[in-house]
């Protein structure tokens, strides 16, 4: 590797010697500062052109050459500042990580809803054999034709369902991915009209959103928390989704409201919900959402997997090396957007 003349990477907070030493093979002869203090990163940070770590306004201003800041995380609502918006350095995040393990959970949440698994592993701790919308298990037996019976009903057919995706980023690709495999008709909105490669999956424009609530059985938002996307599901959204139709949050809790959500729910007026992001984390034990029988709550979880950690710093070292070489980052993020 030929490194670009007069390089310097700042880290702070410091890591582990482990990381530390991928990280300096990574970057070759060029220097990589580990500060073990705020003062020695504000000593270390004026003639770096990279940093990694924890960037604040007063690091930021200490800098005189910085070209490029390297986030710990993919998403940004708690690290974008102004100043930074602002200042002519790269910025690049975790993003690509975590698509196939929270697309798991989702599709997992997704069968729980369909199947009515939630409320099957309660009944279990009470010792309750009692089908949902029917007596016995023998009335899912099909009798002819007009006698379907009501836990048929109760229980939905994947592939006569609709799942539409809020948000379809590396996440939300994943996310259609596996739906397609469950033959779902699948929809999806996003800021970057895009195609999902694989199944051949033509994004929409975040302007028909209405439409895709409309119709869907299942409406997953794997979006980031932006400027655009706070506060977006309220009373509104869920007046357009069908009565009948789950929400599955793995985004961000703030882009759905919390009290309307809860408003909807005990009225009836959609008909369930996953959640594994919350407007207010962790959920207070006295929240109605705790007793709702058709709400699925997963603490914060959906990207949890000991693969995670070693394609964090896969990817940290990639960027690292790139910054050396004089190569844009892996996950450039357009800064005024916050992704």
């Amino acid at each position: 590797m030929t490194n670009q003349p007069n390089r310097k990477i700042v880290l702070f907070p410091p890591i582990d010697e482990k990381r530390l030493h991928v990280l300096r093979e990574s970057a070759g002869d060029v220097p990589v500062v580990n500060c073990l203090s705020d003062e020695e990163a504000h000593l270390e940070i004026a003639d770096a052109t990279g940093f990694y770590g924890k960037i604040t306004p007063s690091l930021l201003s200490a800098s005189k050459r910085l070209s490029w800041v390297q986030s710990p995380t993919a998403s940004l609502e708690h690290y974008i500042f102004p100043e930074l918006i602002e200042h002519p350095c790269q910025l690049s995040n975790m993003r690509g990580i975590f698509g196939d393990v929270i697309a798991d959970h989702v599709m997992g949440l997704v069968l729980m809803a369909a199947r009515n698994l939630h409320i099957y592993v309660r009944q279990q701790s009470e010792g309750d054999w009692l089908p949902v919308g029917g007596q016995s298990t023998h009335s899912t037996l099909f009798d002819g034709p007009g006698q379907e019976k009501d836990i048929d009903r109760a229980h939905l057919h994947l592939s006569d369902c609709t799942l539409g995706v809020v948000g379809v980023g590396g996440i939300g690709s994943e996310i259609c991915r596996r739906a397609k495999a469950f033959r779902l008709n699948i929809l999806g909105v996003d800021p970057v009209c895009r195609l999902v490669e694989e199944i051949n999956l033509p994004v929409w424009p975040t302007e028909r959103l209405d439409e895709l609530l409309a119709v869907s059985d299942f409406v997953v938002i794997a979006a980031p928390h932006t400027p655009a996307t706070e506060g977006l599901f309220g009373p509104e959204q869920f007046r357009r989704m069908k009565s009948s139709a789950w929400l599955i949050n793995v985004g961000r809790g703030v882009i759905v409201q919390l009290d309307a959500l809860t408003d909807a729910l005990q009225s009836g007026e959609i008909g369930g919900a996953a959640l594994d992001v919350l407007e207010q984390e962790p959920l207070p034990k006295n929240h109605p959402l705790w007793s709702l029988r058709n709400v699925i709550i997963t603490p914060h979880v959906a990207a949890a997997s000991p693969k995670i950690p070693e394609r964090h710093l896969e990817q940290l070292a990639e960027n690292v090396r790139r910054h050396c070489a004089g190569e844009p980052p892996l996950t450039l993020v357009d800064k005024s957007s916050w992704f």
